[in-house]
């Protein structure tokens, strides 16, 4: 009997028995990931808000749901899309890359608006996010798909499927989901799980709406947006965590299908516009773990993006089309780390690594420990508005 063929008679038997919570995680088909950092697991809420409205403007006959931003009509019913670096020309009845964009009769509409596959409270430093308003909790969303392919996903089961073929999807206004937030008592939603910018018109509306009503917004990305959606994404964003895989384009072009150029302007526009920002370096044995690749990534971080900027080094474990890879020695993170404090990075940490010294924060000044994590879980803060308690530095971050 193989794995899927164990699910559904488990999943079938427990739900009969009701029973289906006693499931073991691994056998509900849980495998967690924002992005590329720490594992998330993205169970959806039993939760239902109480009035569910149907998105408008929906299409029953294509299943498509709103009219997409940044496209431009084409000759006969053809689209250009101007939201990522695909740029796709999409005809009439087709997908983009994305899976979600699709052309109806000219129209380029978004599929998954008001349909998410994952929502969930999870802590802060799940995303990562360390200088982020350290020990609270947010309300994680996603739907489905992504504009890249990744081999080494880890939310492979959301990142690397329609909607259609996603098997727990709900119905959420961008109102149901701050009301969802509100009544669960989190500062922040975050839109991740898969690429937002897959979802990007209902990113934008969940966040307006979330910015009105007094709570934060963060973002985790693969950085493979266009410019001008990004700006006018931004306005209503607090903070980002984005996913720089590698240092290397044909890492970018082999196993991500994608580019890095547009991932570096992405990080520039970022820091540029003032949004709080970090990033994550997934570290594949083989791959990317070359000390000279490593060097120049943290040099280009440190030059372009200031040393302030927290680097995440996270551990690698095999998943989706690299399961014959071995996981990341913790030996091979701890030399990516040292290479980028030599560089002049001052935030530097280990993820997916429990209980190493290196998941806390400390203060690049007198070198005291500022945030002491575990995992996730937060245990000590030695920070007083702002600035390290032992030598009184300023600490940049968002942290009330």
């Amino acid at each position: 009997m193989n794995r899927r063929d164990l699910l559904r008679l488990v999943g079938a038997t427990a739900a009969g028995a009701g029973l289906l919570a006693l499931v073991p995680s691994f056998l509900r088909g849980k495998r967690g990931n924002g992005g590329d950092s720490q594992d998330k697991d993205g169970d959806t809420l039993q939760e239902e808000p109480e009035k569910v409205s149907q998105p408008e403007r929906s299409s029953s006959s294509t299943g498509a749901r709103i009219e997409a931003r940044y496209y431009r009509k084409g000759k006969n019913d053809s689209v250009h899309c101007d939201l990522c670096f695909h740029r796709c020309h999409v005809s009439s009845g087709s997908a983009g890359f994305c899976r979600n964009r699709i052309n109806v009769e000219g129209t380029l509409r978004n599929t998954v608006y008001n349909m998410p596959s994952a929502v969930a409270v999870e802590p802060t430093e799940k995303e990562p996010m360390h200088h982020f308003l350290p020990g609270t909790n947010m309300l994680c969303i996603g739907t489905a798909s992504c504009n890249f392919r990744c081999r080494f996903c880890h939310n492979w089961h959301l990142s690397q499927r329609s909607i259609e073929q996603v098997r727990r999807r709900r119905t959420h206004t961008p109102g149901d989901l701050v009301r969802i937030a509100k009544s669960r008592e989190v500062p922040a939603v975050s839109f991740t799980y898969n690429e937002p910018t897959v979802f990007y018109e209902y990113m934008y509306d969940v966040a307006v709406k979330a910015k009105k009503d007094g709570l934060r917004t963060i973002m985790h990305s693969n950085g493979g947006i266009e410019s001008q959606p990004l700006q006018d994404l931004l306005a209503h964003i607090d903070a980002a965590t984005i996913d720089l895989k590698a240092f290397s384009q044909e890492f970018y072009r082999n196993i991500c299908e994608a580019r890095l150029e547009p991932v570096l302007e992405t990080l520039k526009a970022i820091k540029e516009n003032g949004t709080w920002l970090e990033i994550v370096n997934l570290v594949l044995p083989g791959h990317n773990d070359e000390p000279a690749q490593i060097r120049e990534m943290c040099e280009w971080i440190r030059t372009e993006l200031g040393p302030d900027v927290p680097l995440h080094f996270s551990r690698f474990f095999p998943t989706y089309r690299m399961t014959s890879l071995s996981p990341t020695p913790v030996s091979t993170l701890e030399r990516c780390r040292t290479i980028a404090l030599e560089e002049g990075l001052h935030f530097v940490s280990i993820g997916n690594v429990p209980g190493h010294e290196a998941n806390s924060s400390f203060c690049p000044g007198c070198k005291a420990r500022i945030i002491h994590r575990v995992q996730y879980t937060v245990s000590e803060i030695n920070l007083k508005d702002g600035a390290c308690t032992s030598c009184g530095r300023q600490i940049p971050g968002i942290w009330k």
